[in-house]
């Protein structure tokens, strides 16, 4: 996709948008309303992003999730229509996104809702109802299902599949704090929760039930591994791995005499030929 920034224009919005949030009282600045429209044009247009990837790193721009803070600030609350049933009351900076055909994403009827300075890629498919929250970043080629949440900031990669009920987390505050990324080919099984940062890695895949938290160990039975998160980094899934959810014993404390275990996700196998032919089947849906 051609982006439409330059270098210097996207420099000088970074240091209006710092500026402005460092500011005092702004919420009736229009030249502040100016500023953080154009900004929010450019995330909807996925110009700029809340994350990205530079040299296989992936990186916070810290200053965009200031930015998204700001249009909270300056936001005053309006009632809001779809033109039918649905009525809703928000902030003015983030309104409900209007499709057309000409944007090449197919939004099923049913009570999706995205909202503006959210990109969404040419070719996703949007099944209702699902919902994609401000800042996030969604690729193309990628399938959101229904009852499907992407978070604030939450970027997913191309061809990705979130399936029916599918919880990927959001976040904005701390503004440093790394959002959940979903790199390219994932599956994301039904009822799947991935939060806290988790960071899943290219071609893998979570069975239906998964769920992924900074907080919850990982435990992979093909290599022999345990991967787990820190307050610096959240969790990460190997590329390729197929995960699904599991449970280990207790082995301390009193609940050991009850023969209780606890949750935790399992790495079975790393994707073949065979799990490939699976996923391929997703492809019948576009």
């Amino acid at each position: 996709m051609a982006f439409d920034y330059t270098l210097a224009s996207m420099t000088s919005l970074r240091a209006q948008i710092e500026r402005l949030a460092a500011s005092g009282s702004i919420e009736q600045d229009a030249e502040a309303r100016a500023t953080f429209t154009e900004f929010r044009d450019a995330l909807t247009r996925g110009e700029i992003r809340a994350a990205e990837k530079v040299d296989a790193i992936w990186n916070v721009n810290v200053w965009v999730k200031k930015g998204i803070l700001l249009g909270f600030r300056l936001g005053q609350l309006q009632e809001m229509s779809n033109g039918g049933c649905l009525s809703f009351v928000d902030k003015d900076t983030f309104p409900a996104r209007q499709f057309s055909a000409s944007d090449g994403i197919r939004v099923v009827p049913g009570g999706s809702s995205v909202r503006l300075g959210a990109y969404v890629a040419p070719s996703v498919i949007c099944m209702p109802p699902m919902f994609v929250n401000v800042g996030a970043y969604v690729d193309e080629g990628t399938m959101v299902d229904s009852h499907a949440l992407v978070g604030s900031c939450a970027q997913i990669g191309k061809r990705v599949h979130l399936s029916a009920g599918a919880q990927i987390g959001g976040v904005l505050e701390p503004v440093n704090a790394a959002p959940v990324i979903i790199e390219d080919d994932v599956l994301v099984g039904g009822n799947c929760g991935v939060y806290e940062g988790a960071l899943v890695r290219t071609r893998a895949i979570l069975g239906a039930g998964t769920i992924l938290t900074r907080s919850t160990p990982l435990y992979d039975l093909v290599r022999g591994e345990v991967y787990r998160g820190s307050q610096e980094k959240g969790l990460e899934v190997p590329s390729g791995a197929v995960v699904v959810p599991g449970s280990r014993a207790v082995t301390k404390g009193v609940l050991v005499d009850l023969g209780l275990s606890v949750y935790a996700p399992v790495i079975v196998k790393y994707r073949d030929e065979k799990t490939a032919r699976g996923v391929e089947l997703e492809d019948w849906l576009r």
